[in-house]
């Protein structure tokens, strides 16, 4: 994380770190809504989401024989003191619901992001269970369930319950 001068409102927020240097370097997200934008320059912004927030955040980075490092994470940002896992740029952490690396794997995911966003549904709101559950099956390399209206109904309506 680069040195930058914090305001008091930062701790609440979870910042991650995009660069992108073509055909090098490239860290974007995939979904998401920050609550704040900043460019540092032409290669570097600083992206900060509120406690809650679901996000997803690919890395990507090549050398001169090809892809070295190809990793999705869907992330929740954590409030100021809660407990939270590592994650390469990304201050302070957060709770990681899925974590998947090499190309086979990230395209999956990514092929899953575009089938809730066919269903006409925000992947940032979509169950949080979903995302684990896409993380173990993929993991023990089994077919995931979709995600359906049904399940989002439902976890809708269990969001609004607790």
């Amino acid at each position: 994380m680069t040195a930058r001068s914090f305001r008091p409102t930062d701790y609440a927020l979870t910042t991650v770190e995009l660069t992108w240097i073509e055909k090098r370097i490239e860290h974007w997200i995939r979904f998401g809504h920050p609550a704040e934008d900043r460019i540092l320059d032409r290669r570097r912004r600083l992206m900060s989401f509120t406690p809650g927030s679901v996000f997803a955040f690919i890395r990507w980075a090549a050398n001169d024989f090809g892809t070295v490092v190809s990793c999705i994470d869907i992330v929740r940002a954590v409030e100021a003191q809660e407990a939270c896992q590592t994650v390469p740029f990304v201050c302070p952490g957060g709770e990681s619901l899925l974590r998947q690396s090499g190309w086979p794997k990230v395209r999956r995911v990514l092929e899953a992001i575009d089938g809730v966003e066919a269903l006409g549904i925000d992947p940032a709101i979509a169950c949080p269970d979903h995302w684990r559950h896409l993380h173990h099956r993929l993991t023990a390399r089994q077919e995931p369930r979709p995600y359906t209206p049904e399940r989002h109904a439902a976890w809708l309506r269990r969001r609004e319950a607790s």
